[in-house]
């Protein structure tokens, strides 16, 4: 049996990498990533899934192990950071003492980060990061009602 963080990775490619799929069909619409692939925003992005982050003990092992199996491109922002082009999404891996959790963010792209902040808020999220910068933007960490953790990140 699979280790419950692999199934969860497994399970947010494959649902992630069909979202990709379906959006990247339409190419009159542009696509929006944290890793910076293209800067046009379009309402047609709002509040969809955008990127995966993972934690990461050892970013070049890490880098290594997926440039080695998978063919994945990188590029390193600091010693602590490094995202991920795989051909269909982006993602990042964050250094980290230890895995939190099953060691996945996704990140939802939002074109107004406050009125989605609000909008957790209300709808029962808790906050777990209060809205901070980073190279391409802000955003805030939250829990949905099941103690998901998830993000929400804007370029503005």
């Amino acid at each position: 049996m699979k280790h419950p963080a692999v199934v969860s990775a497994l399970i947010l490619f494959a649902v992630c990498g069909t979202l990709s799929v379906l959006h990247a069909q339409d190419s009159s619409q542009s696509t929006n990533t944290l890793s910076g692939k293209d800067s046009s925003v379009t309402t047609t992005n709002n509040h969809r899934i955008d990127y995966i982050e993972f934690a990461a003990t050892d970013i070049p092992a890490t880098k290594a192990f997926y440039t080695s199996v998978f063919g994945w491109k990188f590029t390193d922002y600091g010693p602590d950071y490094t995202s991920f082009e795989d051909g269909r999404i982006s993602g990042g891996f964050a250094k980290a003492e230890k895995i939190p959790g099953n060691g996945v963010l996704v990140v939802i792209y939002a074109s107004e980060l406050e009125k989605t902040q609000e909008a957790v808020l209300r709808s029962g999220g808790k906050i777990t990061k209060a809205p901070f910068s980073f190279p391409g933007g802000r955003r805030f960490h939250f829990t949905d009602p099941n103690g998901n953790e998830l993000s929400v990140w804007s370029e503005k």
